[in-house]
Parts: structure tokens; sequence; C-alpha cells
């Protein structure tokens, strides 16, 4: 599918009254997660005979369906979700946030998690959503991790994914895992994004999950925890049959995999985002033809905040469906 260059898209400017990507990541995600959506919520059966949670905001019959996977410990209650289904909604479409394995309050059955990598995951969750409207045309949005997992699938399934996704879109996506992991874990971030991070997946690791059937868990180091490279070490590498963090975040990022993508696909990034270093985003001229990438200078790690104080989390859900109401139209 040829670049597509006919499609404007609104430029972000980042209000004056929120300068700095720390303030236009956390603000939003302080204000902005109470936003209130009549969420149908089914239960799922994985593959592997685990469950998960998928809270869906219902459309009128025959409409898209917009799919969105979330961030790290994140889900249908964070920020981002809420104002992007709400968006959908408005148009009447459908929208569904599948929870990761061990979020949206939903227990493990077994000795396993969710990983930034996780793209087989991806693929039976929107084989399922396309098997439930088949006629419909259906779209996905990935948000930090979920992005990342999410351009990793498309990556690999090239041009099989045009059977199932229309077009699709990551937001905040971390495509060097090894880059955002080092940031992460120093200064400013370590003291509280990490921190925050960790503290939800060690409680999970140690009494959520059933990891006591795993010897290579050591509980004791996980309780001692201070970084996410120690996390991922300890506990999401050896879980998911990596050899070691070094291995899992070279083997679960999405970078060296967007040159497959043919599913037409916005990608998202903006440059002050304090999670993921400006040097690892990629460029133009290394993206294949169906992947466009917008880079604003601000907008912090999945904020976007726009307008006058306390300011609205509409440029990104607008852009987003922009970009889908655009490939909608078009003939496939």
């Amino acid at each position: 599918m040829l670049r597509e260059h006919t499609l404007e898209l609104p430029p972000y400017r980042a209000p004056h009254w929120l300068p700095g990507g720390h303030a236009q990541t956390i603000y939003p995600a302080l204000m902005f997660w109470r936003r209130h959506l009549h969420w149908r919520r089914e239960g799922w059966i994985t593959p592997d005979l685990d469950a998960i949670a998928a809270d869906w905001l219902d459309g009128r019959v025959g409409k898209p369906v917009v799919v969105l996977f979330h961030g790290l410990e994140g889900g249908s209650r964070s920020h981002y979700s809420a104002s992007i289904i709400e968006r959908v909604g408005r148009q009447g479409w459908f929208g569904v946030v599948p929870h990761f394995r061990t979020c949206g309050n939903v227990p493990n059955r077994l000795p396993r998690a969710y990983h930034a990598g996780d793209s087989a995951e991806i693929d039976w969750m929107l084989r399922r959503v396309k098997d439930m409207h088949p006629e419909a045309p259906v779209f996905a949005v990935g948000v930090s991790l979920g992005g990342n997992a999410l351009l990793k699938w498309l990556g690999e399934q090239g041009e099989r994914a045009l059977a199932v996704l229309d077009a699709a879109a990551a937001v905040s996506v971390p495509m060097d895992l090894a880059a955002a992991g080092k940031v992460l874990d120093q200064g400013f971030n370590r003291q509280v994004y990490t921190r925050e991070f960790l503290r939800t997946l060690r409680i999970k690791t140690l009494t959520g999950l059933k990891l006591n059937q795993n010897p290579f868990i050591d509980f004791e180091r996980v309780r001692r925890v201070k970084t996410l490279r120690e996390f991922d070490d300890l506990v999401t590498a050896p879980l998911h049959g990596f050899h070691g963090v070094d291995h899992y975040w070279r083997s679960a990022s999405s970078k060296p995999l967007l040159a497959g993508i043919a599913v037409p696909t916005l990608v998202i990034n903006a440059r002050n985002d304090p999670f993921i270093p400006e040097g690892s985003l990629p460029v133009p001229d290394e993206m294949p033809d169906a992947v466009r990438l917008l880079q604003p200078d601000e907008g912090g790690h999945a904020g976007f905040v726009s307008g006058h104080p306390p300011g609205r989390l509409s440029w990104l859900p607008d852009t987003l469906m922009r970009f889908f109401n655009y490939h909608y139209h078009l003939p496939r």
C-alpha cells in the first residue's frame, strides 16, 4: 500500500501552563482518570485456559470496532483508554479494551503474566474481536507497552494482518526496550514512575500470581527489587521463556520489525517523552510505505493535554479517529 499524503493530521500544541515532559505525563494521569464510561465487561478464556476481562463500550450494529491495548499496569480506567474510547463511542462505533493477564482486577490462573513483546496475545485477541464482528472494519490502537506488542505483531504478520485490521495506531511506544528501560531506572524517572510500576508489579508477583510453581523465581529478591531491569531479569524474563533481561528486551522490541508492517499504521511519539529517549525513535526514511510517523516536540508519555486549564484530552482521540475514519472510507 502506498504512503498516503492526502490525509492532514492536526499538529499538537502543548498548553503554555503545562510545560515539560514530566508535567505533560503526570497531570493527565492524575486528573483525568475518573472519566465515567458505561463499560460492559466480558470474561474471555485464553487459548491456554487462563482468564482475562474485556471491557466494551457498545456501538451501533454494523459500525467499526476499535480495539485498545493498554500500557504497563493500565487498563480500561486509564486516562488514555477512557478519552480514546469515549471519542470512539461518540461516533457510534464499538470500543473494547482487552486486559492483559493480571490486569483489570482479574487474577491469573497460570504461572505467567504479560510482557511488552507478547504478540501471540495480541493475535488471539484481535482474531476473537474479528470473529465477533466479521462484517465490520476493525481498527487497533496500542499505548506504550501495548503499542509495542501491537507493532511487533504487525511486523511479524506483514500482509496477513490485512485480513484482520483495516488500520492501526501506536502511541508513546518504547520500540527500543533497552533504551527505555535504561532511562526509566535513572533519577526522577526511577523515583516516580518506576517506583509506582514496581509497587503493583511486586504485589502481583508475590500475592496474585501462582509463581510458587516456578523454581526460577527468587521471591526474596523480588521483595527487594528497585529497578525495572531487576524485575524483568528476576520475573518477566524467566516467566516467559527469555534468557535474562537483555534477551527479553532485545527479542521483544518492535523497532527491528517495523519494516514488515503492511497495515496502514500511525505511530505517535512525543520527543519530550520522559520514558523514551528521542534518539531511539524511528526516522521516516526507514519506514515502509504503510507506516506514518507523527513526532511532535511535546506531549509527554500518553499525555497530549490541550486547551486552557484544566485542559482537555481531545487531541489524541481526535487524531486517531481522523486517521481511522480516513481508512474506513478508503476502498480495501
